[in-house]
């Protein structure tokens, strides 16, 4: 069966964005992703120093008070995590590489870099083994 023979979902939903790994996701969808984890990173840590004691200095504070400051903390960066990386995955594949590149991000330093990278190379033209076009995934035949 070629390629062009497979079923494809060429309309996911947001869901499928940002918790999935499967398929393709384009420049402007990439960076809509990034724009949502950003901005509810930001608010997360904004409600984190507002619950710090002022007359405790910065260098004090460490991870365990972070956590202690709100336990739901921990587990909302944990999904931001695996929603940075299901983006990363789809565009790496939109790219035409694998998405194990991907785990570029999981390490520090270069995360930064390899989020810019990803994001500013151009889809492959075409379908590619992850699917048919940029934003699709190709389906299970049922």
């Amino acid at each position: 069966m070629s390629m062009n023979d497979r079923p494809a979902n060429v309309t996911p939903s947001i869901l499928w964005l940002l918790a999935s790994p499967i398929g393709r996701a384009a420049r402007q969808p990439y960076w809509l992703g990034f724009v949502l984890v950003w901005a509810v990173s930001g608010i997360a840590l904004r409600m984190w120093f507002k619950s710090l004691d002022p007359n405790v200095p910065m260098a004090f504070e460490d991870v365990v008070g972070f956590a202690d400051s709100n336990p739901l903390f921990p587990f909302l960066f944990f999904a931001l995590q695996w929603v940075e990386l299901a983006l990363v995955i789809k565009r790496c594949q939109d790219i035409g590489i694998s998405g194990f590149s991907a785990l570029l991000i999981l390490i520090p330093g270069v995360n930064v870099i390899a989020v810019l990278v990803f994001g500013l190379l151009p889809s492959s033209s075409g379908p590619n083994r992850y699917g048919p076009l940029p934003n699709s995934y190709f389906r299970r035949k049922t």
